[in-house]
């Protein structure tokens, strides 16, 4: 089913690329959008970009055709999959989406209120749309990929189980190496969030006086109190993968207090976040203000930026080993649930929290 979901995705939006290749208009990247700047692909003609995209997504939609029909995998076919995949997610999609992430629940929040004063249609753009959908389309065919390769290679389809579990995929290895990365993944996001409080506090680190003093202005501390405030969110959250409370809601969470943590409810979260911020990684290093990260200027501020590509590594470890730390039996191999480590939660009930 996943195959075919992927094929489908993977059809649809190569007969659209197919759509603005014959009709020369609609193509939302390239040349086409002055508001490609930071995009990877800013400088794409859309006569070239709309007919490889068309090629490129047609041809997989007949491998994951292909794969959903029973065809055993072969790793050019599997390569070509992942390589689509990294395309959607890590070229396709830029920093827009990481700063819509970090900025939706002022935008949510303030739109009754008029605030901020912004105009919402230069932001919700037909080339945002197309991002998210790049991103949507990218874990699909990713995830259609791994489970065809799981097939192929006598683990299970469904859960990546085999015969024998390497060391570093059992519970006990997953909270050795899981605890290290999640400490990372945490600590980034917090110095990022800690210049933002501090121009809000009147401090000018990493920037100067007179920059923070227009800033203060016009407002636009409070968006950068807004992302610091995501990011130390963000920080919190990312410590919950290693905490009693992120397997048991704490006991002040009404009606969940004392149930399991869904674990998707953790790590579909965190993967997104962890995609979203490398393809801003991207747009970072290579966007046309690529060359102030290297002045020498303002270090205290662009240090944090320039650990992103750390940060979105880390955290989709930091999930992957919660997810391996805590996975049930598998309904489709059988195989047993990860049991949870002592010390962690076992035999905690809600009072413990």
């Amino acid at each position: 089913m996943t195959h075919r979901i992927a094929a489908g995705w993977a059809a649809a939006y190569g007969l659209l690329a197919l759509g603005w290749t014959i009709t020369g208009r609609g193509f939302p990247f390239g040349t086409g959008d002055s508001r490609n700047a930071d995009s990877v692909l800013r400088a794409l003609d859309p006569a070239v970009g709309a007919p490889v995209f068309a090629v490129v997504l047609l041809a997989a939609a007949a491998v994951l055709f292909a794969a959903g029909s029973g065809v055993p995998a072969r790793p050019a076919l599997v390569g070509y999959l992942f390589l689509v995949a990294f395309a959607l997610l890590a070229l396709v999609a830029d920093v827009r989406l990481l700063t819509l992430a970090g900025y939706l629940p002022i935008l949510v929040i303030g739109f009754p209120f008029g605030w901020p004063p912004v105009d919402y249609g230069t932001i919700f753009t037909w080339a945002l749309a197309n991002q998210v959908c790049a991103v949507a389309g990218g874990l699909l065919i990713a995830r259609a990929a791994i489970r065809w390769r799981r097939r192929t290679t006598g683990a299970c389809e469904a859960c990546g189980r085999s015969a024998a579990t390497a060391g570093w995929a059992t519970p006990e290895g997953a909270a050795r190496w899981g605890r290290a990365v999640t400490w990372i993944a945490a600590i980034i996001p917090a110095l990022y969030a800690a210049t933002r409080v501090a121009w809000l506090a009147g401090i000018p680190l990493g920037i100067t006086e007179e920059f923070l003093a227009e800033m203060r202005r016009t407002g636009m501390v409070w968006a950068g109190a807004g992302l610091g405030s995501f990011a130390l969110v963000g920080t919190i959250l990312t410590l919950g993968l290693i905490q009693r409370w992120g397997e048991r809601f704490p006991r002040w969470i009404p009606f969940a207090r004392g149930r399991r943590v869904p674990i998707r409810l953790a790590t579909i979260p965190a993967s997104i976040v962890a995609v979203f911020v490398w393809s801003a990684s991207i747009s970072l290093f290579t966007g046309e203000g690529a060359g102030a990260l290297y002045d020498g200027s303002g270090l205290a501020s662009r240090i944090p930026m320039m650990l992103w590509p750390v940060w979105s590594i880390t955290l989709g470890l930091a999930a992957y080993a919660y997810h391996l730390r805590r996975r049930p039996a598998c309904g489709t191999c059988h195989r047993p649930e990860n049991q949870p480590l002592p010390g962690l939660v076992t035999g905690a009930g809600p009072g413990a929290y």
